[in-house]
């Protein structure tokens, strides 16, 4: 039998265990016991908080169960510090950023250190693990890190060279435009007294002198310092040191801000040195110059040339205010542009009158500048004497006048000489016509007919050129806007030239697709801009020359194109080939004619339709004009049967009153329709053609515009206004088209 154990040692071993288990759950670390196995023995009270686990549950669990850890930042779980105590037999410290799991999954940043525990024999017996909760630290340390880092973050960005220093001057940081500006590193930098940066360049007695003041008697001070520094050269910089005290009034730091004033003191001593210069020209300009006071307005300074404009003297003038030398004689409108002059720093009068003492104005210009002299905004004024530029200027816009008017006039001109040039045509025209029909004619005759037809047709082309100049000039161009299928101007445009293709014996190609390009458009106007494209490349190819015509769509444009190989454009001038009146050389003789307006309409037509023309660049001889349309958007119409096309010829004969003053044109006009059969009635003025209209009951009255008395549109008005003449078609006959 085992023997009874002394009833004494018990109780004392009892005791110390109670002592022991006491002592534990009063200390603030977590302790957790393990036998050798692993196995956990014994929690604290702060353990059982921390882990989750009561000594119940955690008695006899295995260590890894109960105390759970893993990295803080990689998640992946961390071996026990315990665990490699009992195998390797030594205390171990666990790792930095471990977090301990609770049983709930509650998480704690935590520090902790094992130890093994060794029976007599010398084995592991079992390890005692001690560890405390350092969250709250973490967070704490995490803070001012991010402070620290915040705070150098500020420093790094600073312009001005900074250097923090502690209480014995010597440097615990420094910015990086300290590092840039002074060429040093922070190996030659922290840690150092600023008296030995840069081997010394810092120990200036001046500087020592005003540390001591700042450390000694006063919490900040500014200090200025020319020095010849050996990385940088000889330079003048401006110290701001301040002490930072804590909340015992004790300086642990001392921040020192540099400045580099070097090319500051520069400037000033330029300033200073040029003053005298400054006055020198400031009396010599032949431009008055006046410094007013800027919050007053008042004259404090004036060089000598605006004191002989006035004829007045400084001590004079001093005092004063513009209106009073005659500037502005408005007062209350001086003060307005002074005020803007205050806010705006600036401003420009012309043309305004300054009197002299005498009373005689003279026109001067003013440039006034606000700027700032010795820390005091200063106003300075400018003038000069105009009165020969005005009177220039006057000249020329007087001229300029003129040639506007003379513009006017030259539009009105060439719209009423084409209208003129209109009236003796039509019946040249129409007298010529009626020799063609005449049944003898010898070869002389339908020669000179035939030149006369000729000349006759040129210079109504001219004529109806000068008429385009006129509606564009005046803007006068409008639209008649129809869907209508290109390809048809296209054949009328061809048909209209065909004649002078043909004489040219050019040979013209054409490419036109066989579906319908349909435009929004007038079609007299687009037929104008094909015909003059086509005629432009006529004219400027030799006789047997090669011209294309191309049309197709594509990217919802409809394009015409027309390349030739005749002469081409010169690089002087395509910049103007759209030019009004703009036309390349053809020959001396100029034997085609023409004022060179095609092209221009033809720009402006086309623009007016949505679309552009262009021309080409091209290396060699010829020209391509390149003109696009939009494609017409919306429903495409049927396309009208050919019976709907053909024109309703007259039944028998017509009753026709002919209108004009124009004794010669109504006289040919006469011959020509009672040729065809008609009977003809015929009026001079605008009263007796209402007469005769009542009397003779026409079917078609051909009015003219221009009448004497009533015109044609008064004319028109009183007919319709007859039940007996509402039949009658009224057909206007103008030269103003």
């Amino acid at each position: 039998m085992t023997p009874a154990p002394d009833s004494e040692s018990e109780s004392e071993l009892r005791a110390r265990a109670e002592l022991l288990r006491v002592t534990l759950d009063s200390i603030g670390d977590a302790v957790i016991t393990t036998n050798n196995q692993g196995d956990v023995t014994s929690l604290n009270a702060t353990a059982q908080t921390l882990t989750g686990w009561s000594t119940d549950q955690a008695v006899g669990q295995p260590l890894d169960s109960v105390f759970t850890i893993v990295n803080e930042e990689t998640r992946e779980v961390v071996e026990s510090p315990a665990a490699r105590a009992l195998h390797e037999g030594v205390a171990v410290n666990l790792a930095d950023h471990t977090v301990l799991i609770a049983k709930d999954g509650t998480e704690r940043t935590i520090d902790d250190s094992a130890a093994p525990v060794q029976n007599e024999a010398g084995e592991v017996s079992g390890v005692v693990l001690i560890f405390r909760d350092v969250s709250e630290r973490r967070e704490q340390e995490r803070g001012l890190r991010d402070a620290l880092e915040y705070a150098e973050s500020i420093l790094a960005t600073v312009r001005e060279p900074l250097l923090v220093l502690d209480r014995n001057l010597r440097v615990i940081t420094a910015n990086r435009s300290f590092y840039e500006v002074f060429r040093a590193t922070p190996a030659e930098t922290v840690g150092r007294s600023i008296y030995e940066l840069g081997d010394g360049q810092w120990d200036i007695p001046q500087l020592r002198r005003h540390f001591e003041d700042v450390s000694t008697e006063m919490d900040s001070a500014e200090i200025e310092v020319v020095h010849d520094f050996p990385s940088i050269g000889r330079r003048a910089m401006r110290l701001n040191v301040r002490r930072l005290v804590d909340d015992r009034n004790e300086a642990r730091r001392t921040l020192v801000a540099i400045e580099d004033v070097t090319e500051r003191k520069e400037v000033a001593e330029a300033i200073s040195r040029s003053e005298l210069k400054y006055r020198r020209l400031f009396e010599a300009a032949l431009d008055g110059i006046l410094i007013l006071d800027s919050m007053s307005g008042r004259i404090i300074d004036a060089n000598p040339f605006v004191q002989r404009i006035l004829g007045r003297s400084l001590d004079d003038l001093r005092g004063l205010r513009l209106w009073e030398i005659g500037s502005l004689a408005n007062v209350a409108e001086n003060e307005a542009r002074f005020e803007e002059l205050r806010s705006r720093g600036h401003v420009r009068y012309d043309h305004l009158p300054l009197e002299t003492e005498a009373g005689v104005q003279t026109e001067v210009e003013f440039v006034s500048n606000v700027y700032e002299v010795d820390g005091h905004e200063v106003i300075q004024c400018n003038i000069r004497d105009i009165t020969d530029r005005r009177r220039l200027e006057r000249e020329t816009e007087r001229q300029a006048a003129e040639l506007a008017d003379l513009d006017r006039r030259k539009d009105e001109f060439l719209a009423m000489l084409s209208h003129e040039l209109r009236n003796p045509l039509a019946p040249i025209t129409s007298a010529v016509r009626i020799l063609g029909r005449q049944p003898i004619e010898n070869t002389a005759q339908r020669e000179a007919r035939e030149v006369i037809e000729r000349q006759s047709a040129q210079l109504t082309h001219i004529v109806d050129d000068l008429l385009e100049v006129s509606r564009i000039t005046t803007g006068r161009i409008r639209l008649r806007i129809d869907r209508i299928d290109l390809r048809v101007i296209i054949d009328r445009s061809l048909e209209a030239t065909r004649h002078e293709v043909e004489r040219r014996h050019h040979i013209l190609h054409t490419s036109v697709p066989a579906t319908p390009l349909w435009v929004d458009g007038d079609p007299v106007r687009l037929e104008e801009v094909i015909v003059n494209i086509i005629t432009n490349a006529v004219k400027y190819t030799d006789d047997g020359g090669h011209i294309e015509l191309t049309a197709g769509q594509d990217a919802g444009v409809v394009t015409v194109r027309t390349l030739d190989d005749g002469i081409g454009v010169s690089a002087e001038l395509r910049p103007h080939i759209f030019e009004l009146f703009t036309q390349g050389e053809r020959s001396l003789a100029r034997s085609e004619g023409g004022l060179g307006i095609g092209l221009a309409l033809v720009k402006q037509l086309t623009e007016m339709h949505g679309g552009s023309v262009t021309l080409s660049e091209s290396s060699g001889l010829g020209s391509e004009f390149v003109v696009t349309l939009p494609v017409a958007t919306g429903a495409v119409p049927a396309i009208p049967s050919t019976h709907a096309l053909e024109a309703v010829a007259p039944a028998g004969a017509l009753r026709v009153l002919l209108v004009d003053d124009n004794v010669d044109m109504v006289r040919v006009f006469q011959l020509l329709v009672e040729e065809d059969g008609h009977e003809v009635e015929v009026a001079y003025e605008g009263q007796s053609a209402l007469a005769a209209a009542l009397r003779f009951r026409p079917d078609v009255a051909l009015l003219d515009i221009g009448l004497p008395g009533w015109d044609g549109y008064e004319v028109a008005r009183r007919i319709r206004a007859e039940p007996t003449l509402s039949r009658t078609a009224l057909v206007a006959i103008t030269g103003y088209g």
